[in-house]
């Protein structure tokens, strides 16, 4: 995948939608293309995250470690990124990414990330948003699977 082929998928990852055509360039150069065949892991929950995933093609399965065994608890697709949480928190990885798909995969290192966020403000934003939107659903289905365990 070319410089340029890279730069217009990330233009397509709403994360990135503020940044100019140079920084995107900038982003693209400093990210590591990586591929993933079906059923191969990104990352595993527990350990440290040290990176981000931007998807420029492909699917992976969120999976989550539960008393039960592992659980997928939703699925990324072209155009998001994922990883983010534990390069934001310095905590370990909350979940386990598994690919559904061949991927295309770009990552950032976390020290290339915090820079990002620190000269872009509206990624900031964005990234404030997106994982608001992750905590509003992961707690709406929380209260579902309490209740529903309560009702059996």
């Amino acid at each position: 995948m070319s410089l340029e082929v890279e730069v217009d998928a990330l233009r397509k990852v709403p994360l990135f939608r503020g940044i100019d055509e140079t920084k995107l360039r900038l982003l693209a150069f400093i990210s590591d293309r990586m591929q993933y065949q079906t059923g191969e892991h990104l990352c595993e929950q527990g350990e440290e995250g040290d990176t981000a995933f931007i998807i420029l093609k492909g699917e992976a399965d969120v999976r989550v470690h539960t008393r039960d065994g592992d659980r997928s608890v939703a699925t990324v697709r072209e155009h998001s990124i994922v990883g983010e949480i534990a390069i934001l928190c310095d905590v370990p990885r909350t979940a386990t990414l598994v690919a559904r798909t061949d991927m295309d995969v770009l990552t950032v290192t976390k020290d290339d990330f915090l820079k990002l966020l620190k000269e872009f403000p509206d990624m900031s934003l964005e990234v404030m948003r997106t994982l608001a939107q992750r905590l509003e659903r992961t707690t709406r289905d929380l209260a579902t699977a309490r209740s529903g365990g309560a009702d059996a």
